[in-house]
């Protein structure tokens, strides 16, 4: 009996569905991201692939997974609804304030992301929490009380309590939740010491400011697609991408919607993983390009690199500290306002700039026929003749070219270009603007970029692989089958996982092993807790131990593996170890009689890894004979062979320029490139 298994990614312009038979049979689906209510494109796409699949909601009987981009459209529009703030007396202004950090010191403008929370909606408590924890002034459950009457008052419906200190000691900002559900049921409340329980209180409430401003938005959204879901006849209960990497349940994830943050392109970096070992390749550039934006990630060793913070709505592309700052577990990618979508415009320069504001799925770009306007990346991509109007998503959604070309020639008249010219132009920017970001990504952390092969994948990706590759100096380019719904597959082959962090500061060789036995315990146990919510039984949940370690008196630090699990095993030496190992490989350097400093301790909780995967059909016999079309590369008319990618032969090469067509995307080989099919049905493409 067949097992299926349905993942659904929702981007910023379309919505991507997989159905998975365990036979390896798989269905996909791109349909436009509905954005007035996201659950309408959500069960569009669904609707169709169950409907070619022949079956009801009730045969789904493996996983129904889900990554969404609902809380990072959340905090881009800012359209929340009123959400407030609960802070230490004394500590009103610390979301204004920051950590003083400029991330340009010679810039007499700089900008900063506006706070989530304003300071009227921002109140204080007469409580106290020392930094060991000790409990000096406890607060108070009746001005607990009055601050919650005024929230109702001020139509509040979401709070966030960062009390100082609670990271050692959460005891006040649970009280806080306990007078909230008592006086204020229907307020949801985030506690810092749930959500963030780390060191260092602006990233602290930072975070759960943002997840106070999102829940509102997040737990109804998930809670009613659960309900949908169920009242279709789905009989599982949704699984929800996480920005770590993992994949958890609906409910918790509802109430920890600052773990979603980065759900669909964490999917994508993961599923990099799976193709890096299937190709002996252990260390790779995921480089993953959808309608609204562009995503890279490093995959070192096999494993994509993962960090304990980072940030959203920046001010400037490649500045940190100019956006907000997140303190929790996620992939560690760079993502730029750089997609199908994004709109094509000349600065007061002259010069001509794409993104990072994008068109999206409502109007789209002007070949959408929807009402845009503006030229976009898609417009251009039609008048150089990389895409076919007339068989876009199979023909499901025709373009229209002649609108697209009239929307590139006005472009172009402010640059004094011909309209195919302009087109190129627009190509070339917005692959230079994708390899700067990967170069950017790589060299802060000490990576060399150069050789080092890509997956290409999202339903732009294909089209503007190579070019960026030529840019960073790549000599291998691999096209995944299902490329342009990649991350929505990779969802289906990720395990269920969460990773949590807590904080025990102190000097290497003098930390509290009680301590950090409770710590590390009370970790194990709330990853118990969360799986177990995602149907896994104990037995079946495995665990991995890390730390983020520095030298003493240094303000940043390094995260690294443990081989063993610290409550058992705690070999200081062997830590130091491998920290000195990882901060060599990152600088280049080490600092042998320096004292190491202890920061946070990682718990990761898993299941097994799940066995699905597509079956490749690649074809047997000679290379068909192609379609040919004009392509305007470098703004000169060449003859191209088109040939469809379900008709390509195993190990048969074909020389650049070439164009290879498929339902949901285009691959566009540059000249100076040799195009070749594996035997798991991936196009590989190496410059000659």
């Amino acid at each position: 009996m067949t097992r299926y298994a349905l993942a659904v990614d929702i981007g910023g312009t379309f919505t991507d569905s997989v159905l998975l038979g365990s036979d390896g049979s798989a269905l996909v689906q791109k349909t436009l991201t509905t954005h007035g209510d996201l659950r309408e494109g959500f069960f569009r796409g669904v609707d169709d692939v169950l409907a070619r699949a022949g079956i009801t909601p009730t045969d789904v009987n493996d996983v129904v997974v889900h990554a969404t981009t609902v809380v990072t459209n959340a905090l881009i529009e800012r359209k929340g609804p009123a959400v407030g703030l609960i802070l230490t007396e004394g500590f009103a202004d610390i979301l204004r304030i920051r950590d003083e950090h400029r991330y340009d010191m010679y810039d007499p403008q700089i900008e900063f992301a506006e706070p989530l929370i304003p300071p009227e909606r921002t109140f204080v408590l007469n409580e106290r929490t020392w930094a060991d924890g000790t409990v000096a002034r406890p607060a108070e459950a009746e001005e607990i009380a009055r601050i919650a009457r005024t929230c109702l008052e001020q139509g509040i419906v979401s709070i966030g309590v960062c009390l100082l200190n609670a990271y050692r000691n959460g005891a006040n900002e649970r009280l806080v939740a306990e007078v909230f559900a008592r006086e204020a049921p229907e307020i949801f409340v985030s506690i810092s010491s749930e959500i963030a329980p780390q060191m260092r209180e602006y990233l602290r409430t930072s975070t759960v400011a943002i997840n106070a401003y999102t829940r509102p938005i997040t737990q109804p959204y998930l809670t009613a697609l659960s309900e949908e879901l169920a009242r279709r006849g789905f009989t599982q209960k949704p699984l929800i991408m996480l920005s770590s990497g993992g994949v958890i349940g609906a409910d918790r994830a509802g109430r920890m919607p600052v773990r979603m943050i980065e759900s669909g392109p964490a999917a994508g970096a993961l599923v990099a993983c799976h193709f890096s070992r299937e190709f002996g390749l252990p260390d790779l550039i995921s480089f993953d390009m959808g309608g609204t934006t562009a995503k890279a990630c490093m995959i070192q060793n096999g494993q994509p690199l993962v960090t304990g913070s980072f940030e959203v709505d920046r001010r400037y592309r490649f500045k940190p500290g100019s956006g907000m700052p997140v303190t929790v577990p996620s992939i560690d990618l760079i993502e730029i306002g750089a997609g199908g979508g994004s709109i094509a415009w000349v600065d007061a320069l002259g010069l001509l700039k794409t993104g990072p504001e994008s068109a999206g799925s409502i109007p789209g770009p002007v070949c959408y026929g929807r009402g845009g306007t503006q030229p976009c990346v898609t417009d251009a991509d039609v008048v150089i003749g990389i895409l076919d109007p007339a068989r876009f998503l199979g023909g499901d959604m025709p373009l229209d070219a002649d609108a697209a070309r009239a929307a590139i020639a006005r472009l172009g008249d402010k640059l004094g270009l011909a309209p195919e010219a302009t087109a190129w132009a627009v190509f070339e920017v917005v692959c230079e603007q994708m390899a700067a970001a990967a170069r950017a990504h790589a060299t802060d952390r000490g990576i060399d970029y150069r050789g080092l092969p890509m997956l290409a994948f999202g339903g732009a990706g294909p089209v503007h692989a190579c070019r960026v590759a030529d840019l960073i100096d790549s000599r291998m380019v691999i096209f995944p089958p299902l490329a342009s719904v990649l991350s929505a597959f990779g969802t289906l082959v990720t395990p269920v996982q969460i990773d949590l962090v807590r904080s025990q500061v102190g000097l290497l060789d003098g930390i509290d092993r009680h301590e950090t036995a409770r710590i590390i315990g009370a970790m194990v146990t709330d990853g118990i807790e969360a799986l177990s919510e995602a149907g896994l039984g104990e037995d079946d949940i495995g665990f991995g131990f890390g730390a983020d370690l520095r030298y003493l008196g240094q303000q940043s630090e390094l995260r690294i593996t443990l081989p063993f699990d610290p409550r058992v095993t705690r070999d200081a030496s062997a830590m130091r170890d491998i920290f000195e190992a990882e901060y060599v490989a990152q600088y280049g350097l080490k600092l042998a009689d320096m004292p190491i400093e202890l920061v946070n301790w990682h718990v990761t909780a898993r299941g097994a890894p799940p066995e699905r995967a597509a079956a490749a059909s690649p074809a047997s016999g000679t290379l068909p004979v192609p379609r040919n079309r004009t392509v305007w590369i470098g703004g000169k008319p060449e003859t191209v062979p088109i040939y469809d990618r379900n008709a390509l032969v195993v190990d048969q090469s074909i020389p650049g320029p070439v164009i290879i067509e498929e339902r949901e995307t285009t691959t566009f080989i540059l000249p100076g490139w040799t195009l070749s099919l594996h035997q798991n049905g991936s196009l590989v493409a190496e410059r000659t």
